[in-house]
């Protein structure tokens, strides 16, 4: 049941002016990573009338394969599990649109949801999916190097399969002392590599010191040769490395949801209850975009406590009650 309809059949920009022909979606969700497409399930299952507004920007597509996903022994690619996450959605009936949701805002008790192109939808409730975007280090054949994993994004979803490796560290050299003592566990061979200028505060040069990590020069370059990384340094040495973890920060995306006011930390990530809401009533957030631990498993957990919660707090949609349901329901599909 569509009801979304471009902004140019209204009147005004105003969010009063978005069409209310068809009642609001019981939740909108921004996003369709593993924590969007995950919420999209159970909603569906909920029998609750969802859509998911898909902007193609899952950080999940940069993973080559991943060995610490549950249920893939054999490990699985962040597009094959995000397939799968779709098929399973959509399986069950929920609508997934692509689109970038621009503007968010509040029209009494329903949310008002624009996209870049126009495109509105009235929802009772929204759910934030739409994650993180790592800063990515400035290199030749960046995206080779990831799907060989000689780049790793991520130390605590892949660092055991770089176990003995050559590792390097590359961000600011806090950080970058910080995340390479977390290494140490999977190699004895990882070293700081300073992505600017700058010294360590005293504990963390004493930390590298007792873990024997060594702190490097500032980076002038980084190639992927085709087997490693190599790194020429400001002091005009080179390294070169089996695996290179860049921490260069990210770049969360939250801007629609603090458009309503919703709280974030330091990072710009959004704050959360035990339920997955924000500080705005009606307004919940899962996934890498909520501060705290990224991971899939994570994300897909936020996803379960907030479209449950958020069932829970919709009127009832009784079975006898056709109305109150999407028009999917009836047939009760799966994948």
């Amino acid at each position: 049941m569509k009801t979304h309809a471009p902004a140019a059949n209204s009147s005004s920009s105003s969010p009063s002016a978005a069409p209310t022909a068809e009642p609001p979606l019981d939740c909108l969700i921004v996003g369709a990573g593993p924590a969007g497409l995950t919420a999209a399930t159970y909603l569906a299952r909920f029998h609750r009338r969802a859509v998911v507004v898909d902007a193609g920007k899952s950080r999940a597509r940069w993973i080559p394969k991943s060995h610490n996903c549950p249920g893939f022994p054999f490990g699985v690619s962040g597009t094959e599990l995000l397939d799968k996450l779709r098929a399973q959605a959509t399986g069950y009936g929920a609508e997934i649109v692509d689109g970038c949701v621009a503007r968010l805002e509040r029209d009494g008790d329903v949310f008002v949801a624009t996209a870049q192109d126009g495109m509105r939808w009235r929802a009772t409730f929204v759910l934030i999916a739409t994650g993180i975007v790592d800063a990515m280090p400035s290199m030749p054949g960046l995206e080779d190097a990831i799907a060989r994993n000689v780049i790793r994004m991520c130390a605590v979803c892949d660092a055991y399969e770089a176990s003995d490796d050559r590792i390097a560290v590359y961000a600011p050299v806090d950080v970058a002392i910080s995340h390479a003592v977390f290494l140490r566990t999977f190699s004895r061979n990882v070293v700081a590599v300073r992505s600017e200028p700058g010294e360590p505060t005293e504990a963390n040069a004493a930390l590298a010191k007792q873990a024997r990590v060594s702190v490097l020069p500032v980076a002038t370059s980084l190639e992927h040769d085709g087997r490693c990384c190599v790194f020429k340094l400001e002091d005009d040495s080179v390294h070169r490395f089996d695996t290179v973890y860049p921490v260069l920060g990210c770049n969360a995306q939250s801007d629609v949801a603090m458009m309503l006011g919703a709280a974030v930390d330091e990072n710009q990530e959004l704050l959360a209850d035990e339920k997955q809401q924000t500080n705005i009533d009606g307004l919940y957030a899962i996934g890498d975009i909520v501060t705290g631990l990224n991971q899939i498993s994570v994300a897909v957990g936020h996803a379960a406590i907030a479209a449950t919660a958020i069932h829970n707090r919709l009127p009832r949609n009784f079975r006898e009650d056709p109305e109150a349901q999407p028009a999917t329901a009836a047939d009760l599909p799966s994948p």
